[in-house]
């Protein structure tokens, strides 16, 4: 009896080890599907099963247990075996397009390429990671746009810089450029997320990445970078980045010559195309840092010694790199005197020559050559271009500006519209576009809605494709966060949710909101994903309803998350945009917004309104703000640290809304006053400004502590919220004559408070003569020890509730955690000399009792600290 049970239990512990076996056939020598089968594995794993890898040739001939297969619709036995060869799905695929079939026991992954297997792989392991490997739903798809690709500036050395070295996020990242570890990542990511290939845009990338014949001394070995003190502002047209005191002060951050350089662009591009992620290299031009004025190079369109060297090192370019798909050239910044025709003169006899020698040398090589129409004309570029357009091994396309510097400002553009007829009469032209992202740095954005409707809104007969990034920022890896992974993460792992959704819908932008719904279910698998993605959809708005109204096209006239651009664009000194300028600028033309002048106008004159009115305006953007942070404030996070910095990006951005919403309602009233001299409304104006100034306080504080700021860009200078705080927000009222009555904060629920006056009192005053404080009263010039009993080890935010004299701007607050110094509490102006407001820290805490340690000076009140859970 007890040997039968014994076989009995044997019997069905095999059984459930087939069961939880999966085979799968696919062809081994191809590195793209290697990697899809590699996250096939991760989410069977996930799910308890065991992935046995298999060649496709060695398919038996009768299957048992589930099997998944990828193969080439080329391979037509395996599409009769598998009795798919009449398969009505398979007969539109595309390149890069894929068709997942199901049938009993087996799921199939059919496409013409590597790619598409690629991404059928990829789409298969998301579906299982979703319903399980017994739930997959077949799908066809195949790419709406060809080209799907990321612009990167890159802060390759002190000596070649990019477009954005003049900033923190260039600086912080320039030793990243050369690390492979953070390009595999990037990569990967970047195929995850459906992207094909990346544009390294640099002034003048040579020196760091070729060695030319006849001018090899401008070879660069060594990365440097410049210990100078930087300046704020440098010219926008990238000049006086090789000024004596950047370049004759430097250190060497990695030591390597030339050839291990070209070595490493070499094993970066080879792992791209493992992944179906192709390079290209697009420069502004007439720049020659890193020459030294060796060999008499010069930024001189007619010197023909310039001119030689660039047509030499162009064709270097293309030779040395045998994975390098493309390059790309601007004809705009750094011309001097050139007119038209001799800046296209110099482009072809420099650029298209110097490919045109290389494909002499290289008969077979394809490469795909980029002009951007960039203050040039069109059809003038085609004829000029003519042999390289006429040439069968060379893809001539264009590139062109579609939104300015904002993509997130409205879903339609109309700066293309004379570029598209261009091109579209000569019947043999396309273009990729250039989406531009100058608004979002620091927080995690995700509107699909708003991605899809963008994307189908390009016009599509002569587009290739396009490229998504940034001209103020540098998307390596973090830097900015003050509670960081170890180590930072990658920009586009931190802000994947973004990055995803202008991969995945440019590929498909028919992929619904249920996916991108499961999407983030399986991300963050311990909260209600539909009340997280809408809230996370709605509060997204905020940037494109904001800069749609408020339109300053370019990165130097209007930067959303610091209200701020060049004190020029601004008609203000700080270069704040204060409640006169969001009168004066107007809205973005395609939006059908209408300016708040206009509607003072016509509201006045009793004249009928055709448009979106500014009150429509602020309304929708108070409503997505107040249902954001509603449905998030309370949300558990059950110790998820991600998931708890995600909420508090999106309760960061609610409040940043609220302030927008609140100061285009103020500044109607203050134009309806400007225009009537009705004092109602100038009393309406001094009640909006200071609940605005509330919620950009409450902006500023939450979103600073986890977030290190100021933050030095290329395009407005620093950003500094806390300063801004004090030299623009509160300014509004002074420019309207309205007193000063900010808001008091509210107690943050969810946390336990400890009374100032309940501590160790070890300096200070306990007082009550400033009302609205919490307990018994508060601690003046206090020194005071409390102490909270942690439930868990983890990290919990420490809420600081305080009030300061009304003329101090900022004071750092020393802060011990259990005798260990913290970074320091950054308190700044509370906007009245009895205002109650909070800042915060993320501490360490360990389960049972903590001590936490504040002193501070005569200015500085204390009511509480607000000890709250944040993540484990």
């Amino acid at each position: 009896m007890k040997k039968v049970l014994f076989i009995a239990i044997l019997v069905g512990f095999f059984d459930t080890c087939l069961a939880n076996e999966i085979k799968i056939y696919y062809n081994k020598n191809l590195s793209q599907v290697e990697f899809a089968v590699n996250e096939i594995e991760i989410a069977l794993t996930k799910q308890g099963h065991v992935l046995k890898r298999f060649s496709y040739n060695q398919i038996p001939s009768k299957l048992r247990g589930n099997s998944i297969f990828l193969f080439l619709k080329e391979d037509t036995f395996l599409l009769q075996q598998l009795k798919l060869d009449n398969n009505s799905a398979l007969e539109n695929l595309k390149d890069e397009g894929f068709s997942l079939q199901v049938m009993s026991n087996a799921s199939c992954v059919v496409a013409n390429d590597a790619a598409g297997l690629l991404y059928g792989g990829l789409e298969l392991a998301e579906q299982i990671s979703i319903v399980g490997i017994n739930n997959v739903k077949p799908v066809t798809q195949n790419p709406y746009m060809e080209m799907r690709g990321t612009k990167f500036n890159i802060p390759l050395d002190v000596r070649t810089p990019s477009y954005t070295d003049m900033s923190d996020t260039a600086q912080q990242n320039i030793a990243e450029m050369w690390n492979m570890d953070f390009w595999k990542e990037y990569i990967d990511n970047l195929a995850r997320y459906r992207y094909n290939y990346i544009s390294l845009w640099n002034l003048h990338p040579f020196p760091s990445m070729v060695k030319v014949p006849k001018y090899s001394e401008v070879a660069l070995n060594d990365v440097q970078q410049s210990t100078t003190q930087f300046k704020e502002m440098y010219p926008l047209t990238g000049n006086g980045y090789d000024a004596p005191e950047i370049l004759d002060n430097v250190k060497i951050l990695k030591s390597i010559t030339i050839d291990e350089k070209i070595d490493f662009w070499r094993k970066v591009m080879a792992y791209g195309k493992s992944r179906n992620v192709d390079f290209y290299i697009v420069t502004w031009n007439i720049f020659t840092n890193g020459t030294f004025g060796k060999y008499g190079i010069t930024d001189h369109f007619d010197n023909e010694i310039t001119t030689d060297y660039f047509r030499k090192s162009v064709e270097q370019l293309v030779l040395t790199y045998p994975d390098l798909a493309g390059v790309g050239l601007t004809t705009g910044e750094n011309f001097n005197e050139a007119n038209f025709v001799q800046r296209e003169d110099w482009a072809y006899n420099t650029y298209a020559k110097g490919v045109l020698d290389a494909l002499e040398k290289q008969p077979d090589r394809k490469i795909t050559f980029i002009h951007r129409q960039h203050q040039t004309g069109a059809l003038d570029i085609a004829d000029k271009f003519k042999p390289l357009i006429d040439n069968e091994n060379i893809n001539f396309i264009y590139s062109f500006k579609y939104a300015k510097a904002h993509v997130y400002s409205s879903t339609k553009q109309n700066y293309h519209e004379n570029f598209v007829s261009d091109i579209k009469d000569r019947g043999d032209l396309k273009t990729i576009w250039t989406l531009r992202n100058d608004d979002i740095f620091y927080f995690k954005w995700g509107s699909p809605n708003f991605v899809r409707e963008f994307i189908k809104n390009i016009p599509y007969d002569v587009s290739l494709g396009y490229y998504y990034g940034s001209d103020q920022y540098v998307w390596g890896r973090e830097f900015l966060s003050l509670v960081p992974e170890t180590p930072r993460q990658i920009e586009i792992v931190k802000h994947w949710y973004q990055w995803m959704l202008w991969g995945r819908l440019g590929y498909n932008p028919n992929l619904d909101n249920t996916r991108f719904t499961e999407i983030i279910s399986i991300k963050y698998p311990n909260v209600n994903a539909k009340q997280l993605f809408d809230a996370w959809q709605d509060v997204s708005l905020i940037y494109p309803l904001t800069t749609g109204f408020h339109w300053g096209a370019l990165d130097f006239q209007w930067y959303i998350e610091a209200c701020q651009s060049i004190s020029g664009a601004a008609n203000t000194p700080s270069g704040f945009h204060d409640i006169n300028r969001f009168i004066s600028l107007p809205p973005h033309p395609e939006s059908n917004n209408i300016s708040i002048p206009n509607y003072v106008k016509s509201l006045l004159s009793n004249k009928e309104m055709n448009g979106i009115t500014p009150v429509e305006v602020y309304n929708k953007i108070l409503a997505y703000s107040n249902s954001a942070i509603k449905a998030v404030e309370t949300m558990p996070t059950n110790g998820d640290k991600e998931l708890a910095l995600t909420i508090n990006d999106i309760l960061t951005i609610g409040y940043l809304g609220n302030y927008y919403g609140l100061k285009i309602q103020a500044a109607i009233d203050w134009q309806l006053f400007l225009e009537t001299g009705n004092l109602e409304n100038k009393k309406k104006v001094e009640k909006i400004l200071n609940e605005a100034v509330y919620y950009w306080r409450l902006y500023a504080s939450t979103a600073s502590a986890v977030n290190s700021n100021p933050l030095w860009t290329n395009r407005v200078g620093y950003v500094d919220w806390k300063d801004q705080f004090s030299k623009g927000v509160l300014y509004d009222l002074t420019v309207t004559g309205s007193a000063i009555n900010p808001f008091n904060f509210p107690i943050t629920k969810g946390g336990t408070i400890l009374e100032a006056e309940q501590g160790i009192v070890e300096e200070g005053t306990i007082n009550t003569e400033i009302k609205n404080f919490t307990g018994s009263g508060y601690v003046e010039k206090p020194q005071v020890t409390l102490n909270y009993e942690a439930p868990n080890d983890g990290y919990y935010i420490v809420e600081i509730r305080y009030g300061m004299k009304a003329w101090v701007k900022q004071q750092d607050i020393p802060i011990l955690i259990n005798n260990k110094e913290q970074n320091s509490l950054q308190c700044y102006a509370t906007g009245g000399e009895n205002n109650w407001v909070w800042d915060r820290l993320v501490v360490k805490l360990i389960k049972g009792n903590n001590t936490i340690h504040l002193k501070a000076g005569s200015v500085f009140r204390l009511d509480h600290i607000n000890v709250i859970p944040f993540y484990e």
